[in-house]
């Protein structure tokens, strides 16, 4: 049996906590916020998308980062497991659109109510309002690290209130994203003290800041059904079918937050993004529709002629990415200005400032150094007894409950293998 230290009550936590009980070690979790899962909480809206019930393969194709890293720990800890764990304990699941796995009750606390309840099943003791400080190792011979010779280990736990000895540390402190609940970095402090390497970190599936004021009288439009695609020059670097929605700083919604992750470490202004408003009608169908709206609105102007086609508030934002003048009468649209707004409603021009903040961002892009992590234990390679697992890790996913699938995962491979 082993002293085992988790640092943070979150996802990745919890599950790395119950695991490490589950195998018989005496397992203290320290929490520095007043109750456990803050982040959790606000999840899914509040309901907690807490996985997405994929085959392992499928679940990989949506990680952006580190999707090699996470293979043996998503096969050997699948979302199925996730929800097995989770039924077990109590919680009754149900999969909804897009196999998004959801407390039947629709409350988050509930998750991390049973999460809770499973810890204490295997003797977990948990220190809220105790905040971790530093994380001590010293250095021994290690015959078996015959490439380094000396390799630091783990000795003791320095909280703002007392010192703990043990023989394992489990940093899930999570990323920087939404740091109204706690999370503030530490563990990539925790983790440059200890001689390993944090990569840039950068806000995922956030929205983004538009270049302008044309966007603001759209603030509030949700389009369904939409087509967003991101070129790097000839290159298509992103493309995606689903919502979006204007907002009073850009754009958001589903495709948005995912298209973010992708591109956040590109030069945005260098990128052309744009909008597919009719994604079913190619350009030759779409003509034709025009054809027939301005046949039955022939006498009136354009802008009450697209009225069946668009949402009233974006028929002047589209007539005016396309150069045609929103009071120009119906049957004085020539052919060339026709042809222009076709093109215009399937490659409508967005132009990309910035991306939000951490404060909105869902998940940290970025975080400690994969080469210098066992995937299949998620120890350190660098100090004997020494884990991360979750964000404060360099993976992250679309969304759909992937990013919280990979904390369960990564979390039990910390715990599971002590």
């Amino acid at each position: 049996m082993k002293k085992v230290c988790v640092i943070g009550g979150g996802a990745a936590g919890l599950m790395a906590a119950y695991a490490a009980g589950e195998k018989g070690h005496e397992v203290l979790l320290f929490e520095k916020n007043e109750k456990l899962g803050k982040k959790i909480y606000i999840t899914g809206k509040g309901r907690c998308n807490f996985t997405n019930d994929v085959a392992p393969e499928e679940f990989l194709q949506n990680v952006v980062r580190g999707e090699k890293f996470l293979r043996g720990a998503i096969y050997s800890f699948p979302s199925q497991k996730t929800i097995e764990f989770f039924e077990r304990y109590g919680l009754s699941v149900k999969i909804e659109r897009g196999n998004r796995a959801f407390p039947v009750s629709d409350h988050a606390s509930d998750v991390t109510k049973t999460l809770e309840k499973a810890c204490k099943s295997v003797g977990v003791s948990i220190r809220l309002n105790e905040k971790v400080e530093k994380i001590l190792s010293t250095s021994e011979n290690t015959s078996t690290m015959s490439d380094i010779g000396i390799m630091s280990r783990i000795v003791k736990l320095k909280t703002d209130k007392e010192e703990y000895d043990c023989d394992v540390v489990i940093v899930a402190t999570g990323g920087l994203s939404y740091p109204s609940t706690g999370s503030t970095g530490d563990g990539y402090a925790f983790a440059k003290t200890l001689g390993h390497t944090v990569t840039d970190l950068k806000c995922g599936l956030c929205g983004l800041n538009l270049t302008g004021d044309d966007f603001k009288e759209l603030q509030g439009l949700t389009l369904k059904n939409v087509s967003l695609t991101v070129k790097s020059g000839a290159k298509t670097v992103y493309s995606d079918f689903g919502e979006a929605l204007f907002t009073h700083f850009g754009i958001s919604g589903p495709i948005v937050l995912s298209a973010s992750s992708v591109i956040n470490r590109m030069p945005l202004q260098a990128l052309a993004v744009t909008l597919d408003l009719k994604p079913a009608l190619d350009e030759q169908t779409l003509d034709k529709r025009l054809l027939r709206e301005f046949e039955q609105y022939k006498n009136k102007q354009i802008f009450n002629a697209l009225t069946e086609l668009l949402p009233q508030k974006l028929i002047s934002f589209v007539l005016k990415a396309s150069g045609v003048s929103e009071r120009k009468p119906v049957n004085a649209v020539m052919k060339e200005e026709r042809g222009r707004l076709v093109k215009t409603l399937k490659n409508l021009p967005l132009r990309i400032k910035s991306l939000r903040g951490f404060e909105e961002a869902i998940v940290t892009s970025g975080g400690i150094s994969l080469s210098e992590i066992n995937p299949k234990t998620m120890e350190s390679k660098k100090i004997s007894g020494l884990k991360f697992c979750g964000e404060v890790l360099d993976v992250d996913a679309f969304t759909g409950g992937f990013n919280m699938q990979i904390a369960f995962a990564t979390g039990y491979a910390a715990g599971s293998t002590i």
